[in-house]
């Protein structure tokens, strides 16, 4: 493709999903519109197509086209039109049932203080599985599956924004107010036996039982007591032979 047919293309890209339906692609993005560089390139990666795109394509985009229809504040990128974007719209009835994943270090903990994000954004749910799925790959190879009753949560005060045809925002969810997979048990770990223990055995009166760690301890006491003779053996060897050059020296 000619770089310029592929720099128009690529714009053409970047208005549809930061400046229309950031929703398709499972993208959330703040009051401002901006999102990090590091997701759309996630997003675009999932895409037939556009996984070829770095943060170098964009900055030739902007410096390539006149007037480019995105721009850059340090690690973020928004849509310089950004009048068709889905508005977050609150729904008193949200489907009875919505998805979303978590880490799966952070998941025992979530099952006892409910489900949050991170600094100010909020909760990110979908109400289609393999959308909750995409997007939960992208902070987790295997990111855990969570099933979210909406009833539940409404109850004890959770408000359920929609943005888009498939997103649904919160702040958080409580526990108990939502399912997921059993947490595996960690496996027991037996305890140390000393290994050099030796086995207890009943004695019966008037019986002795044969100890072959205490045979084997004779013959090293044994050898052990050779070895010091030898020794002491060549000492005096050398002892008398330094006596006699001393007596008749050559």
């Amino acid at each position: 493709m000619d770089p310029q047919k592929s720099v128009k293309h690529l714009s053409k890209f970047l208005s549809y999903v930061l400046g229309r339906r950031p929703d398709e692609f499972g993208l959330v993005l703040d009051s401002n519109g901006f999102v990090k560089i590091k997701t759309l390139l996630k997003v675009a990666s999932e895409e037939d197509g556009w996984k070829y795109i770095r943060r170098s394509h964009i900055g030739e985009l902007l410096i390539v086209l006149p007037n480019p229809p995105v721009e850059l504040k340090e690690n973020f990128i928004r849509a310089k039109s950004r009048d068709n974007l889905p508005q977050p719209i609150r729904v008193d009835t949200p489907p009875t049932s919505l998805f979303t994943c978590v880490r799966r270090k952070a998941y025992p903990r979530m099952i006892e203080k409910g489900i949050f994000s991170s600094g100010d954004s909020d909760v990110i749910l979908s109400s289609n599985q393999q959308m909750a799925i995409r997007m939960g790959k992208r902070i987790d190879q295997a990111p855990v599956l969570l099933t979210i009753q909406t009833r539940k949560a409404a109850k004890k005060g959770v408000c359920f924004y929609r943005t888009g045809d498939l997103i649904y925002i919160a702040n958080s969810i409580p526990p108990n107010c939502f399912t997921g997979p059993a947490i595996p048990r960690r496996k027991e770990v037996p305890e140390k036996q000393d290994m050099k223990k030796e086995e207890k055995v009943e004695r019966l009166p008037g019986s002795f039982i044969l100890s072959f760690d205490g045979e084997k301890d004779q013959k090293k006491k044994i050898a052990r007591k050779k070895r010091q003779k030898e020794i002491a053996w060549k000492k005096d060897r050398k002892r008398l032979k330094h006596a006699k050059d001393k007596m008749w020296p050559a």
